[in-house]
């Protein structure tokens, strides 16, 4: 099975740089009901944005505190991985 971390950079490199998703959309993948995964998804993405694996976006503008993430938010690849994937390719 994929873990949460997995997932989450899998959609999100998926929607590009340019793009985001909702956590929702993460925990929807990981089956019913939804809503228990909704927290382990925002702690995953915590840890990726922390490691410079994705962003974490509110209101469209990355997020400074990741310790206070709070509210809805989004998530977008970082874009240093989408540009070193690129040079690689």
């Amino acid at each position: 099975m994929e873990t949460i971390e997995a997932l989450i950079l899998r959609l999100t490199e998926a929607r590009g740089a340019d793009k985001s998703i909702c956590p929702s959309d993460v925990a929807h993948e990981m089956g019913d009901p939804w809503q228990r995964h909704l927290t382990p998804v925002r702690q995953a993405a915590v840890r990726l944005a922390k490691a410079g694996r994705i962003e974490v976006l509110r209101k469209g503008k990355p997020v400074g505190n990741l310790d206070e993430v709070r509210g809805v938010i989004r998530l977008r690849i970082a874009i240093q991985k989408m540009e070193a994937e690129g040079a690689d390719s």
